[in-house]
């Protein structure tokens, strides 16, 4: 029974009706299917009061208007009639709203995103808070699906087509400043006087919004042919980006360009279709899937009925680029002090300028004030020794490789800091237990493992080994959530979880260019199959040294085929090529790299020739693109059943979003475990022997695979 009102209406003496949303219960508004009755009783409540003059829509709740539409509606959607529905009942109540004859005002403060930002839109004017917490969007793009409540007719018509297609196509968000200068709100105010403010603007009648085109607007909006080299541009970047494997995007461009030609009515009749198909897709399913997992997790406090300490100071060990990512993220994220120490000042002055340098970008593009800069970099501070660490409760290490010298930095941290002081290692290749091994608290001694660059990569990998406290691992868990990381918890066996799906991943890419396929048409690929980067310009990215020294360690510990780099690639490091940071590997770097003749600027990435000899390959491209693809996914998707079925991860979900997020294995896919389960585990079983006869045992499916294939089983 919903006793509970989300709308209430509150009629001031000055003839101003205050609407405000506030979902009973819930932390945060979302529109529901279930609301539109409520909203037609009070809209019927306006139009009938002929005192109101004006009216101002708010939220209830603390900090945010309305996040957006609750899409848990959609898994109930059977057919794309059903989700269709949904997304007409959402237009036609929306259209109600502005054909109300008085002034309707939305005042927003925090997130207005998706369906709370199209609910926005369908009202005539817009007060926004200047607040940090205050963004706007339109993000269905991420989940696979259109705007769906008017969006993309009434936000070209607002701020134009290029600029709306620019936020449709991205998801990306906004802040206060940027929304003012786009024209997508009317005013911006200080949070205090975000009622008021809201108020007066409906006292002054219906705001007139005069399209204010910039000179490429006028040029290409204003007629058909401009329009059509709009669109034509458009839909070459989608391509270019989606690789044909996302479909919302082109059907955004789709349905703009229909409302554009054939008017409002036309537009919005393709939207809701649009929008009802695209929820029946398997990309938006698996794009879903991954947003309601992250949600689960961030619910997911406690760890073992063990609840986190509160992290007030922090401190990173070593000042190289891992260390100044996760200062960074320490600082600017998380909001927590930060001192890092190292052996020399140079390694602290690099690390503090990597900070600098990522503000100093955001502030140029307005996304920061100055104060606010000046405020984060004041949370970070440099030492040579442990001043300080008297005070710290989670120290981060990233010094080198060195079992002895992670020794030393576990006995200094006991030594220097307090009691339940965490020590977290961002080792990638040693086990965890061995650098707890002569600790006096082992118990407080855990893995936490960053992806380069830190400030850029969501994954943290969390592993505690078998004497690691339950208090020690939620703590760390929520310390890199407030870095803004989304963390797994990963059992200490070497290679961990992504670099132990990664490393098979990669060699069979290796092998591929040793037995004569281009560097370049092995890297298309993989991006064809949906990974954001070629695992060659990975390699590349990471350091050819580094993907050296993790073999090895892996076929040593866990043994098998898939871990064994191929010999030639010594001939590389002997060549002293370690990709991007010494400017020589695969591809051409620096000075060699062809620049563009106008602009000065690195061009397209351009393999360096000379490789191939010192691989000593000729080059002869023979396989299709998409068995190259399979047999390097193949064998990552049979790593990853043998890595759940040994308890690395503790869930499916769990490996699909490391995955995701560590590696960037195509989100429309959902992670491997869920691609696994599409394929059907018998099918994937049969292309992994029929590899197995022709290439080797580092194909044999594993037992797991075998005995889910033989029960019909699935993952999830």
């Amino acid at each position: 029974m919903m006793s509970a009102k989300t709308f209430s209406l509150d009629i001031r003496k000055d003839g101003i009706g205050i609407l405000t949303m506030d979902v009973p219960g819930e932390s945060m508004n979302t529109l529901k299917a279930a609301f539109a009755d409520e909203i037609r009783t009070v809209l019927a409540e306006i139009k009938g009061n002929r005192d109101l003059i004006g009216l101002v829509i708010a939220s209830g709740k603390k900090d945010s208007f309305i996040a957006g539409a609750d899409i848990s509606m959609l898994a109930a959607c059977t057919s794309a009639r059903d989700a269709e529905t949904l997304s007409r009942e959402g237009q036609v109540v929306f259209a109600e709203i502005e054909a109300l004859t008085i002034p309707v005002i939305a005042a927003i403060h925090g997130p207005c995103l998706g369906g709370g930002l199209e609910l926005a839109l369908a009202c005539h004017g817009r007060v926004v808070t200047e607040h940090g917490k205050t963004v706007l969007g339109l993000p269905e793009v991420q989940l696979g699906l259109l705007p769906g409540s008017g969006g993309t007719q009434r936000l070209p018509r607002l701020i134009g087509v290029a600029k709306a297609l620019d936020l449709m196509l991205t998801g990306k968000q906004v802040r206060a400043r940027q929304a003012k200068k786009l024209g997508l709100v009317d005013d911006v105010v200080p949070p205090s006087i975000l009622l008021e403010a809201a108020i007066k603007l409906a006292k002054k009648g219906k705001p007139r919004h005069q399209l204010k085109r910039d000179l490429q607007g006028k040029v290409l909006e204003t007629n058909a042919l401009g329009r059509k080299v709009l669109f034509d541009q458009a839909r070459k970047g989608v391509k270019a980006k989606t690789r044909g494997n996302y479909p919302a995007p082109e059907r955004i461009l789709e349905v703009v360009r229909i409302g554009v030609e054939e008017g409002m009515q036309a537009g919005l009749a393709a939207e809701s279709r649009h929008f009802g198909e695209l929820v029946m897709t398997a990309e938006s399913a698996a794009l879903r899937s991954i947003f309601f997992a992250t949600t689960e997790m961030k619910k997911e406090v406690s760890y073992q009925g063990a609840e986190p300490r509160k992290v007030a100071h922090a401190a990173v060990l070593g000042g190289g680029l891992m260390g100044g990512g996760i200062a960074f993220v320490t600082a600017t994220k998380a909001g927590v002090p930060v001192r890092i120490k190292d052996v020399g000042s140079a390694g602290i002055g690099n690390a503090m300028r990597y900070s600098y340098d990522l503000l100093a970008r955001k502030l140029k593009r307005r996304q920061l004030l100055r104060s606010e800069l000046e405020k984060q970099m004041s949370l970070l501070t440099g030492t040579l020794d442990y001043s300080g660490f008297h005070r710290v409760d989670m120290v981060v290490e990233a010094v080198f490789e060195d079992l002895a010298l992670k020794h030393q930095m576990v006995a200094d941290v006991e030594r220097e800091c307090g009691e339940h002081t965490v020590f977290a290692s961002n080792t990638s290749s040693l086990p965890i237990h061995q650098i707890a091994a002569n600790a006096a608290h082992p118990e407080r001694v855990v893995g936490l493992h960053y992806f380069s660059p830190v400030d850029k990569m969501p994954l943290a990998e969390v592993i505690p080994h078998a004497g690691t406290s339950a208090e020690t691992v939620a703590t760390t868990l929520a310390f890199a959530r407030a870095q803004g990381k989304t963390p797994i918890v990963v059992k200490d066996e070497a290679g961990f979880y992504v670099n132990r799906i990664l490393a098979p991943y990669m060699n069979e890419a290796a092998r591929l260019v040793l037995e004569g396929e281009p560097v370049e048409v092995l890297d298309s690929a993989l991006l064809d199959f949906g990974f954001p980067v070629g695992p060659i310009t990975l390699l590349d990215e990471v350091g050819i040294d580094v993907g050296a020294k993790i073999s090895p360690i892996l076929e040593k510990e866990l043994g098998g085929e898939q871990f064994q780099a191929p010999k030639a690639f010594d001939k590389l490091l002997q060549d002293d090529r370690k990709g991007r940071k010494n400017g020589k590997g695969f591809y051409l770097y620096g000075k060699a790299a062809p620049r563009n003749k106008l602009t000065g600027k690195e061009g397209k990435k351009t393999v360096d020739e000379s490789v191939y000899a010192v691989l000593g390959v000729k080059v002869s491209p023979k396989l299709a693109r998409q068995e190259i693809a399979e047999r390097c996914v193949l064998l990552m998707l049979n790593e990853a059943a043998m890595a759940l079925d040994s308890g690395v991860v503790a869930s499916a979900r769990d490996g699909d979003i490391g995955a995701i997020f560590g590696i960037g294995f195509p989100p429309f896919l959902g992670g491997p475990f869920r691609y696994m389960d599409s394929l059907g585990i018998d099918h994937l079983v049969g292309r992994l022997e029929h590899y197995q006869k022709r290439h080797g045992d580092r194909f044999a499916p594993c037992a797991r695979l075998k005995a889910m294939a033989a029960e019909q089983a699935r993952f999830y």
